[in-house]
């Protein structure tokens, strides 16, 4: 099963890799309120990908 963030088929997460490339591309291009549903989005799924070492 594929996952996206946003509607749309935007911002593709269905791995960590493309969970942390989505938190990268949304930095880039999105606005703040799409930055914030792509981070809670990919933190619910993949949350050690908020930790910091």
């Amino acid at each position: 099963m594929r996952s996206f963030a946003l509607p749309g088929r935007r911002y593709p997460i269905e791995d960590v890799a493309h969970a942390r490339n989505a938190l990268a591309r949304v930095a880039q291009d999105g606005t703040p309120a799409e930055q914030a549903a792509v981070r809670r989005k990919v933190h619910t799924l993949y949350p050690e990908l908020g930790r910091k070492s």
